[in-house]
């Protein structure tokens, strides 16, 4: 099976003092992705609105003949949501806050909400610029799962698009799984063998993914695994923000209860304070 591509991509935009910024950015991607743009702005037309939104387009240095722009009344979320499956999208760029209160966390601010319920992949862009910021330095999660080998295709193709020289490919590994209590320097040897097992097993595995995909997407890219001991979803985004990633990539999740939030499992610490831009792999669509 190919690597999923994002052929076209739906950008939720607002009038907000980011708009020109995120405009840029829609239109760098749309290039970079060779693929076609639909703007969605889920409020009343006006000529006011319109002629300043087709004004930034105009003046932006990178144009495209592939563009729509819809205008759509009604619940910003159902809305976006709705747009994305008559579109028929594989990729919703969407503007976030970098970090969410826990009053947002349990209501969910409408980028978060479409996250979680969209059935094709999502980018969270914290930090739009008008002016373009190379990604260099692209983290995904290399968690055991079958989702795992689409996010890692994404990933190459990502990198491939936007020029990023180096992948990180990060295993989260529970510490439960290491079940080994150190009260001695005989239980300190067996946890660290375990350790180093286990580190080889899941280096191993993701390896195996990344060889499977096509030399096209692997070469030029400078690709290694990081193997980390800790909670998953908490663990990699404390990596990637550590080591100023310009994107975090992770596999999509399962439609979570309340009950699941509460207890803030994967894809929601990453949501909950999200170190970096951050891609959502989906392959529902695939």
């Amino acid at each position: 099976m190919s690597p999923i591509a994002f052929k076209k991509i739906l950008v939720g935009f607002a009038f907000s003092p980011n708009l020109k910024a995120n405009i840029y950015e829609a239109l760098r991607m749309v290039h970079y992705f060779e693929g076609e743009l639909v703007f969605v702005h889920v409020g009343n037309k006006t000529a006011e609105k319109e002629s300043r939104f087709k004004e930034i387009v105009a003046s932006s240095p990178v144009q495209s003949e592939k563009i729509a722009i819809h205008w759509k009344v009604g619940n910003p979320v159902n809305t976006l949501l709705e747009a994305s499956e008559e579109f028929k999208v594989d990729l919703i760029v969407l503007g976030a806050l970098k970090r969410e209160n826990v009053v947002k966390f349990y209501m969910g601010s409408i980028a978060r909400k479409i996250t979680r319920q969209a059935n094709c992949s999502v980018l969270l862009l914290i930090n739009p610029s008008v002016e373009r910021n190379p990604c260099q330095h692209i983290v995904v999660n290399g968690f055991d799962s079958p989702q795992t080998i689409d996010t890692i295709g994404a990933a190459f193709v990502v990198a491939k698009s936007l020029g990023a020289k180096k992948i990180s490919l990060v295993e989260e590994i529970s510490r439960s799984k290491v079940a080994v209590t150190v009260d001695d320097d005989r239980s300190l040897r067996r946890a660290t063998l375990r350790k180093e097992k286990l580190r080889r097993q899941e280096q191993t595995r993701v390896k195996d993914v990344v060889r499977n995909l096509p030399d096209t997407l692997t070469n030029d890219v400078n690709w290694t695994t990081q193997s980390i001991f800790g909670s998953r979803g908490y663990s990699i985004g404390h990596y990637a923000k550590v080591v100023r990633a310009d994107l975090l990539i992770m596999n999509a999740q399962e439609n979570l209860s309340f009950i699941d939030r509460l207890i803030t499992r994967d894809i929601e610490h990453i949501l909950a304070e999200l170190p970096t831009d951050v891609l959502i792999v989906n392959s529902k669509r695939r």
